[in-house]
Formats: C-alpha cells, structure tokens, sequence
C-alpha cells in the first residue's frame, strides 16, 4: 500500500495523520483515504475534486502533474506528499 504524509503545516488546519491505502493512481489512494476523512478532503481538493491552487503533492519525489484528475500513476510502496504553498514576507 502506498504511504500518504501529509505536512505539518496542512496538520495544524485538519486532522490527517499519515495514512496507507491501495491504489494505482494520486486519485485512487486519496479518494480511499479521505473515505475515512472527509474534512481533509475539502481543504485538498476544491468543489471541482481537482488540487486546490496553493496545495501540490509529489509521489516518489516527483511533483505530479495532473492536478484536474490526478492520474498520475502510484506504485505499491509509493510514497505520496501532499503540501501546502505557504507566502509571507
């Protein structure tokens, strides 16, 4: 099962600790674990269930490129990042 890790910084907004689940594509695992987390899902995905503009993720150390339905393809130990764009100044 691949590994989802979500960053500390989207942590002190929801909870969402690291989970595991199956699957072959960014969608597939995702979709699995946000089953068991609806919130989780909102602040990632947008209205649209495409990546929200300040989050990315990266599977492998690769940023992903399709945010709209997020095919990128996942291997049994993936393991997939998902981030928040954070500005200041």
């Amino acid at each position: 099962m691949a590994k989802v890790v979500f960053t500390p910084n989207i942590q002190r907004h929801v909870l969402c600790p690291e989970a595991k689940a199956a699957g072959q594509t960014v969608r597939e695992v995702l979709e699995k674990v946000f089953s068991e987390n609806s919130q989780v899902r909102k602040y990632i995905l947008d209205d649209q269930h495409k990546l929200r503009k300040h989050m990315t993720i990266f599977v492998d150390g690769q940023m992903i490129r399709d945010r709209a339905t997020l095919s990128d393809p996942v291997a049994e130990a993936s393991t997939i990042y998902v981030l928040q764009a954070l500005s200041g100044g």
